[in-house]
């Protein structure tokens, strides 16, 4: 039998085994059972048939995987790279069954075999690989990229550790860690034939060429392996799978049995172990030597082992770099992954002898970076020190790349030191410093904002003298949310209320929402729409009674914050009108308050004090307003512990009024508004980030805005803002604060808020009392409208009807024009089989 013939048999049977009806299914979940997982009738466990389902899945994903990656090979396609080190992907079974088009006949197929799929998805764990925004939105961006059958990658590090799991123990926030990969994680493949070797430390020589020319070789020194784990990322119902490569680090030198034998079994593996620890946790804090060369590995592990893979696959098609700005576009998510610059510099000049103009063409043409954030102490910067010991090759190549620019600002101004020291990469000092960002700037051909309010701060603050350099350079990008996840995923009510009314082409196309205005005071469909949200609040309402033992009101107003803690973001604001509400109701007040429950969750970073006082705070506030019997329960306060994007599908179409309060002007963008609103919540913020935008689409009318604007931040700051003046002055907000300095939330340790206090009265960076009064007056519309339900309503569906702008597609269509020069290609399955 000829090879094309046992080929054909082969795949065959595969068209056989992997049919997406209801048989097949039963059918893959069973042999996955037995045969994959070794189980039988007596021994199988629930969480075994997850496994088994997944499995079952993501043998249909592979398939389309497999044709997806050949149709890019056979049409030489350019893809785009996305680099990030983090990506918050959580559970994949519900979105990938959607995406695949098979939820209801999967739904179908467990009932028959005595299984309830809603069920089986909470067994999944979230893969937490993410502190917060950045990595949820390098998910919606790999979900858009494959819905619009882009050629994109994304690649990352797989750590074996993600986020940390938060636990609140007597009010304090208290970490363990997230092992998700305790039971395995069915979604990914090993791909054991594509391992990279990184290599740490060692020094450079330098040799001439033949012709005369100067090389440069870096020897000696550490290497580690980078192992390659795939995971599937399914377009919405159109054949194509990405993929996402994350690396695993792994010992060079698997075991040292010198050592062994000598009998110092301990020192034999230390060297797996230290190579094993780059991928082995989240990023930590960088606090000490150690911690930051641990971050700084992990950023060039990741990059290195990514390049090696981009180039590799480039190679196959093409003998020399000439095309490769044709056919490559790399993005780098926020500036972690900027070390790739002077590393791809070095692979063409050292590796493949190319000369120091042709590669530096190149990379420029190929790489383009994204910056998301304003905030100077938040721009990255590493340790000349450090990045000559761990890199050395890199550190000399930064430094030309460095007076190569400062040669060409010279020239473009040639009486201006100043500017030479202001935009020159190597920070100098006592200990001198590469600025990250700089390097991304001046190795990239486009940098981009994430929101129109944060791309003009970058050209008139932190990014000022480059703007004037390079403008043309300068875009933005404003961020956007996967539809698929956010609504039709995490709301099938709402999902299916709006297919009713409108079709479903909204699901991809989420600008059509807008067909949902003329029904927004629809008597009938408000009703409707009205039933959708009490149902979320109901399900909302049982997560927070099992998990925090706390009953709420169902007919109170969900005014929730989830979000990283952080000062900027103000939760402590929050906090702040809460103790004032408390204070209004309990001394007698006269303004008529509906009954709320607050919300607030999100993580703080393991050594940041003051936002792990904050929590505390809140649990404290929470303790005493939920047992004050005085207050009739018109307030509830409820921390939602370890927030994720799992309990985030929960918490969005539950909410109804969405808090964004962060300072103006220090917000990038934020997603968490997006989500919000797309399912229909009112937005109670600043004009800050994108909700200057979120305001343009919905209207005034539909939003509620308070405090001060970036412009008025930096006035009142230039002008020397005093904030004990705003203690003086008002004497709820003093009552408040000093309720908070003087032990009555936490009577047992009554100094513990001092830090926060004092930092309010006597500091106040973030400006949370020159804002409280408008803030205060904008919660009393927010109650004034919330007393007329049609009113709400109508605001809501008019919030969900405008999200169109705030779709991830629209965000990734807008890189893919402008900055990727990439086309969609369309992927046909290889196989004719039945459906």
């Amino acid at each position: 039998m000829k090879q094309a013939q046992k080929q054909d048999k082969i795949w065959e049977r595969v068209a056989q085994y992997r049919q997406l009806d209801k048989e097949g299914i039963i059918q893959s979940l069973a042999n996955h059972l037995e045969f994959s997982l070794c189980k039988n009738r007596y021994t199988y466990k629930d969480y075994d048939i997850y496994d088994s389902l997944a499995l079952s899945i993501r043998d249909r994903l592979l398939e389309y995987w497999n044709d997806t990656q050949q149709t890019y090979h056979q049409k030489n396609a350019k893809r785009v790279y996305y680099l990030s080190l983090e990506f918050l992907m959580g559970r994949s079974l519900r979105n990938n069954l959607i995406n695949l088009g098979i939820y209801d006949i999967c739904k179908e197929a467990l009932a028959e075999v005595g299984y309830d799929l809603e069920e089986l998805e909470e067994m999944e764990v979230d893969a937490g690989l993410g502190n917060g925004g950045l990595g949820r939105l390098a998910a919606c961006f790999l979900d858009s990229m494959a819905s619009l059958q882009l050629p994109a990658y994304g690649y990352g590090i797989r750590y074996e550790y993600g986020i940390f799991k938060q636990q609140i123990l007597d009010g304090e926030q208290c970490e363990s860690p997230d092992n998700w990969l305790t039971d395995g994680c069915p979604w990914e493949i090993p791909q054991l034939d594509y391992v990279f070797p990184v290599k740490f430390y060692g020094h450079v020589e330098q040799h001439q060429n033949t012709d005369g020319t100067i090389r440069y070789k870096w020897v000696g020194g550490e290497e580690v392996l980078a192992v390659a784990y795939d995971t599937p990322v399914p377009g919405y119902k159109n054949h194509t799978v990405n993929n996402l490569r994350l690396w695993s680090s792994r010992s060079s030198n698997e075991f040292d049995f010198q050592l062994f034998n000598a009998g110092d079994y301990l020192q034999a593996v230390e060297e797996k172990q230290k190579s094993q620890a780059i991928s082995k946790v989240l990023y930590p804090n960088d606090q000490g030597f150690s911690g930051k060369e641990l971050r700084l590995k992990q950023q060039y592990f990741f990059v290195s082992a990514s390049l090696q893979d981009i180039l590799r696959r480039y190679l196959t098609d093409h003998e020399n770099f000439d095309q490769l700005p044709d056919k490559v576009a790399i993005q780098l998510n926020d500036t972690h992954p900027s070390i790739a610059i002077p590393e791809l510099m070095r692979i063409l000049m050292d590796d493949y002898d190319i000369t120091w103009e042709k590669s530096w063409e190149i990379t420029r043409k190929v790489f383009a970076y994204t910056n998301h954030t304003v905030l100077p102490e938040a721009l990255e910067r590493w340790s000349v020190d450090l990045i000559g010991n761990l890199l050395p090759r890199h550190l000399q190549i930064i430094f030309e790349i460095n007076q190569q620019f400062l040669d060409y600002v010279s020239r473009k101004h040639p009486n201006d030191a100043d500017l030479l020291s202001r935009v020159s990469i190597i920070e100098e000092g006592d200990h001198k410093q590469v600025r990250m960002p700089y390097l991304a700037i001046v190795g990239s051909h486009a940098v981009n904002g994430v929101a129109a309010l944060h791309t003009e701060l970058l050209k008139v603050t932190v990014f000022q003298d480059f703007y004037k350099l390079f403008p043309k350079r300068f875009q933005n990008k404003t961020n956007g949310i996967t539809p698929r996840r956010w609504l039709r995923n995490a709301n099938p009510e709402l999902a299916e209320l709006i297919t009713e009314k409108i079709g479903e082409e909204w699901v991809t196309q989420l600008d059509q929402l807008k067909k949902l205005i003329p029904f927004a005071k629809d008597a009938k469909f408000q009703a409707s729409w009205r039933q959708v949200k009490m149902n979320r609040k109901k399900q909302l309402a049982k997560w927070v009674q099992d998990h925090n033992k706390i009953d709420i009101n169902l007919d109170s107003l969900f005014d929730v914050q989830v979000k990283r803690i952080h000062e900027y973001k103000r939760q402590l604001l929050n906090v702040l009108y809460i103790i004032w509400m408390y204070n209004q109701i309990r001394n007698g007040s006269q303004e008529k308050f509906v009954p709320r429950t607050f919300m607030l969750g999100g993580k703080a970073a393991p050594g940041y004090h003051m936002a792990k006082l904050i929590i505390h705070l809140i649990n404290d506030v929470a303790h005493v307003v939920n047992n004050d019997p005085d207050i009739g329960g018109i307030i509830k306060v409820v921390f939602l512990e370890n927030f994720g994007v799992s309990l985030g599908e929960k918490v969005y179409p539950a909410a109804e009024l969405s808090e964004q309060i962060s300072t103006a002007g220090m917000e990038a963008s934020g997603t968490g508004n997006m989500k919000f609103a797309l399912n229909g919540a009112l937005t109670i913020g600043t004009l800050d980030g994108a909700n200057i935008e979120i305001k343009e689409e919905v209207g005034d009318e539909n939003i509620f805005i308070f405090g001060m604007d970036a412009e008025e931040v930096m006035q009142k700051k230039s002008e020397g803002y005093k904030s004990r003046d705003h203690y003086d002055n008002n004497p709820e907000l003093r009552d408040v604060l000093d309720m908070i300095n003087d032990g009555y939330f936490n009577k047992g340790n009554p100094y513990l808020y001092q830090d926060i206090y004092n930092n309010l009265v006597y500091g106040d960076y973030f400006m949370l009392l020159a804002d409280f009064d408008s803030y205060v007056e904008c919660q009393r519309r927010v109650n004034e409208v919330y007393l007329d339900q049609k009113k709400w309503t109508q605001m809501s569906i008019l919030n969900t009807a405008n999200m169109g702008k705030f779709s991830s597609d629209r965000t990734i269509r807008e890189y893919a024009k402008d900055i990727w020069d990439i086309e969609p290609v369309k992927v046909t399955p290889s196989r004719s089989k039945k459906r």
